[in-house]
């Protein structure tokens, strides 16, 4: 492997361990299954799945694919799909695993020096240019077995150990706290947008209720009206499908899909797909419930399937924007919304048009709307800040990893 010094002894990866081949078809209550889902990316650890709690067999499913590999207690996995995320991780317990992931039995190598060598950069890189396969990109155990690794007598493989289990706790803890702060400030976020849409921005501001299970009391003077006297339909269809994409999510919004980096289906033609225009609020019909709807700030198009509607002159486009935004928004339409299955709920016009909106004065939403934009602004500049300082501490944890796996710094025997 790259980066190893001279004086270090190297060996083959297949040599120094041993892999599993077998193979087990259906499900086993006795063995556990882990899919790659179920591992953390670049820090070897396990994530609780759906039905998830700490012990051992709680953090993974009993079910798992109708094939899949054995793997033994102290065994490292490691995915070789996308090999690029570093996912792996030293086994707990006995199970079962996605044939995704590479079961690896330590024979000359201590276990957890062997974690840290496949999740050292230079490992990743190595086995990622390897791949085949364009959209499921995959590496194979005959390129992978035959890396070299650095391979140190075992006193000092466990000094590494040592060495790197202490510093990275430290490394993680921080990153772990600065994702806590990551988390208030999003709750803050939240608050501050739905409070001022819900409440106003006068705190002496006299109050009524609003007759609104949901909107609870509102200002005195604001009104309240179904939403069917607030918007129209939209349903006007593109002759050429050449206008700009537009995707709805619950995360982002309504944004152009060529601003979204991520593989998404594509029709052979958009002909046919619904014009929305900047000022249009755009409802991903059958994500409503999860929030899946905001104002469009450019001209395009989007999916036939999804509901494009005007407001009309009392409503701004941008206090509709931070309205339908806010949790309890989704949680109200979610009631209007049709469908068997709670994860296939769709919110059709008839089911929107039910619901009844707070509509305050046209100057009082144009304040509301300053308001927000001036201190999301704020936490989101303190946001990425945060952000900015979690990916140099990931950066500063992978490169120690690196340096010490390779000797390239010197680590203290243990006392």
């Amino acid at each position: 492997m790259k980066g190893a010094l001279s004086n270090q002894q190297t060996l083959r990866l297949k040599y120094a361990v041993e892999l599993r081949r077998a193979r087990v078809e259906g499900p086993d209550s006795d063995r556990p299954y882990v899919g790659l889902e179920n591992i953390e990316s670049r820090t070897g650890r396990l994530i609780p799945s759906a039905t998830t709690g700490a012990a051992e067999g709680e953090f993974v499913s009993t079910s798992g694919e109708s094939l899949s590999a054995l793997f033994e207690e102290g065994d490292i996995l490691f995915g070789k799909l996308r090999p690029y995320l570093a996912k792996a991780w030293i086994a707990e317990f006995n199970g079962r695993c996605s044939t995704e992931l590479l079961p690896l039995r330590p024979e000359k190598i201590h276990p957890r020096f062997g974690l840290y060598i496949v999740l050292s950069q230079q490992f990743i890189d190595a086995v990622d240019a390897s791949t085949f396969g364009s959209k499921m990109p995959r590496a194979d155990w005959e390129f992978i077995g035959n890396l070299p690794i650095p391979l140190p007598p075992q006193q000092k493989q466990s000094d590494v150990v040592r060495f790197l289990d202490r510093e990275t706790a430290d490394i993680d803890d921080l990153i772990a706290a600065k994702q806590q702060l990551l988390d208030l400030l999003a709750e803050k976020r939240r608050a501050i947008v739905a409070d001022a849409v819900m409440r106003g921005l006068n705190p002496a501001a006299s109050l009524r209720p609003s007759g609104i299970d949901w909107l609870g009391d509102i200002p005195a003077h604001w009104e309240v009206e179904r939403s069917r006297w607030l918007f129209r339909e939209r349903d006007e269809r593109s002759e050429t499908g050449t206008e700009e994409m537009l995707t709805v999510s619950h995360i982002t919004g309504v944004t152009p899909r060529s601003e979204k980096d991520v593989n998404m289906f594509e029709a052979e033609s958009t002909a046919g797909y619904k014009l929305c225009f900047a000022g249009d609020l755009a409802i991903n019909t059958l994500w409503a419930w999860m929030g899946a709807m905001g104002i469009a700030r450019v001209d395009g198009i989007v999916s036939p399937a999804y509901n494009v509607y005007t407001p009309g002159p009392r409503l701004l486009p941008d206090y509709v924007d931070a309205l339908v935004r806010i949790p309890v928004f989704a949680q109200e339409v979610t009631r209007y919304s049709k469908g068997v299955w709670s994860s296939r709920l769709r919110l059709y016009p008839e089911g929107l048009f039910e619901t009844r909106w707070p509509v305050p004065p046209l100057d009082e939403q144009q304040q509301i709307v300053e308001h927000i934009a001036a201190e999301t602004a704020k936490i989101d500049r303190l946001r990425a800040a945060t952000e900015h300082s979690i990916t140099l501490l990931k950066e500063r944890r992978g490169a120690l990893i690196a340096a010490a796996v390779t000797g390239q710094i010197d680590i203290p025997e243990a006392a």
